[in-house]
């Protein structure tokens, strides 16, 4: 973590929402479901659709510009991220992307072999694994502690064995919030001889991170919930890549960033990612202004900037519902160690109750997130799920007061 405070008048003057008047005096704590979006991406897009609205890559200046931006954009979040530029790929969505994957395993793997899936998951990182049963793949399924939702390392090893092929995981739950320790658990997949999948989703629009220093073979996220526009992104080092069948058109097969891509991508957003790598460069500028560091040392410290102020936001208000004795807190209870995706077990249903949130000014989800499965591994009852409350760092103490004042009356 850094001793550097986060500036919130500077972060939340880069979001045209904070300014736009129908959101005034709205406490935004949906975040997980997808944050709002920087200007640099705006700006971006709109100059896109504006003015390079063009098929890329021709030789006139509208169609060369545009392709100039599509690579910009893989080129900066690549050296963010840690990895090769051609180890970035965009897709529509993690889901969409997931699915693609899934059929690649389904070409390289045989009947026989097995792949481990969480059931912590969000649903687009466990359905389209699971869904190779139907193929003769066997499915192993690492469980998460019925009343921690916690996933136990020790656990993974004991289904890990030379039929394993892929190991499938959260970096974080978008309901359980814990941090799942990356590093360890792809060491443990890789000794064993084991691809490892992460699906970041959740974690991301909390601080891009290191891929190449953490070390899976595939990395998933998604633009959406990063401040971008609605693409998804996915790393995908260079030997699976290469191993795994092209999915894409047979005269793409020996471009990498195009081998996971069965469709053309929209144009005018992968351009508009590059506003992501614009927002992480310029909020390292204005909280390290004598900076020398490269891209990946610039976005982990803006990583570590973002998390130490979440953290601080989030320990009052995990104190404020520790002693609700009407209230479950699903994952842990300490700020430390967890993302600020705060999801409750209440009396009653989370969707009723984000509803009469609604009136104080805050806007909140409730349902299961499409994370059911772990939802009732830990005995929460499906017809009421769960309230969740997400923010990242662009929200304020004054919104966690709002939002712990509205709980008091609505709870």
């Amino acid at each position: 973590m850094t001793d550097i405070t986060l500036d919130p008048d500077w972060v939340r003057a880069q979001f045209p929402a904070f300014a736009e008047p129908t959101l005034q005096g709205q406490a935004f704590f949906e975040n997980a479901g997808g944050s709002y979006t920087c200007k640099p991406v705006i700006d971006r897009l709109f100059r896109f659709y504006t003015q390079r609205k063009v098929q890329p890559y021709a030789p006139y200046a509208a169609s060369t510009l545009g392709g100039e931006e599509m690579d910009e954009a893989r080129t900066r979040l690549s050296a963010m991220l840690g990895v090769d530029t051609d180890e970035v790929s965009f897709g529509p969505s993690t889901t969409q992307n997931t699915y693609v994957l899934a059929q690649a395993f389904g070409q390289m793997m045989q009947p026989g072999e097995a792949i481990i899936v969480t059931n912590q998951d969000h649903e687009a990182n466990s359905g389209p694994w699971r869904r190779l049963a139907d193929r003769g793949i066997e499915v192993r399924e690492w469980k998460v502690n019925p009343q921690t939702g916690h996933l136990d390392p020790h656990d993974l090893e004991a289904l890990l064995d030379d039929t394993v092929r892929l190991v499938c995981f959260p970096h974080c739950s978008n309901v359980v919030g814990e941090v799942n320790c990356v590093t360890e658990i792809t060491a443990l997949a890789h000794a064993a001889g084991a691809f490892v999948c992460v699906d970041g989703v959740s974690y991301a629009p909390h601080g891009f991170t290191d891929v190449g220093a953490l070390g899976p073979d595939i990395y998933l996220f998604s633009a959406y919930k990063t401040y971008g526009p609605h693409q998804g992104i996915m790393v995908i080092r260079r030997a699976l890549g290469m191993l795994l069948p092209n999915q894409g058109h047979d005269f793409n097969g020996d471009s990498l960033y195009k081998r996971f891509t069965p469709a053309g991508p929209d144009h005018a957003q992968v351009a508009a990612c590059a506003g992501m790598a614009d927002y992480v460069d310029s909020f390292y500028a204005h909280h390290v202004p004598d900076g020398t560091a490269d891209a990946a040392g610039r976005a982990g410290v803006v990583h570590d900037i973002m998390r130490a102020h979440e953290t601080a936001l989030l320990t009052p208000l995990l104190e404020a519902l520790r002693n609700r004795n009407s209230v479950r807190l699903i994952g842990p209870a300490e700020a430390q160690g967890r993302a600020p995706t705060v999801a409750l077990a209440l009396n009653r249903p989370g969707e009723d109750v984000a509803a009469t949130l609604a009136p104080h000014g805050v806007m909140a989800g409730g349902g299961d997130f499409y994370a059911g499965r772990v939802l009732s591994a830990m005995g929460v009852e499906m017809d009421r799920g769960v309230l969740r409350l997400s923010f990242t760092h662009y929200t304020t103490q004054a919104e966690i007061d709002q939002l712990i004042t509205a709980l008091d009356a609505v709870l």
